[in-house]
């Protein structure tokens, strides 16, 4: 059971991707017919709440590393898979933030797939004012 108390303790970001890997394969089926359950509970009010929670205490961070600010969409990742049992029983491990992390992307991918070539951080050039598009 990977748990957020155990990942933080892991000072890198490879090390922290590889306890979180799970070596799962493109296009395979997670949800299936049950698909809308999952669909349903990233629309939810209470997941909106505790996914703001986690980016926030995460600072935004790929896999909550400081320094490593996600610039684009930011993702909130299951450690442990869920399935549609989680969901209709609404377990612990879905709404827990001892469970979460936040992520982008591109490291989403290389957690869940393992492809080598996804999980190469490399970090964005920044330049004065990159976040004020009006000020260049």
């Amino acid at each position: 059971m990977r748990r957020y108390s155990e990942l933080i303790l892991l000072p890198t970001f490879e090390e922290r991707l590889e306890y979180l890997k799970l070596d799962g394969h493109i296009g395979r089926e997670t949800f299936g017919f049950d698909r809308y359950l999952n669909q349903n509970f990233y629309k939810s009010y209470e997941w909106k709440k505790i996914r703001r929670d986690v980016i926030i205490r995460d600072n935004g961070c790929d896999l909550g590393i400081d320094g490593m600010e996600i610039l684009g969409n930011i993702m909130v990742h299951h450690m442990n898979p869920i399935d549609s049992k989680d969901i209709i029983d609404f377990t612990e491990y879905l709404m827990n933030p001892e469970y979460l992390i936040t992520t982008c992307h591109k490291t989403h991918n290389a957690i869940h797939y393992s492809e080598e070539s996804l999980s190469k951080y490399t970090p964005a050039n920044r330049f004065p004012n990159d976040t004020c598009p009006w000020k260049q």
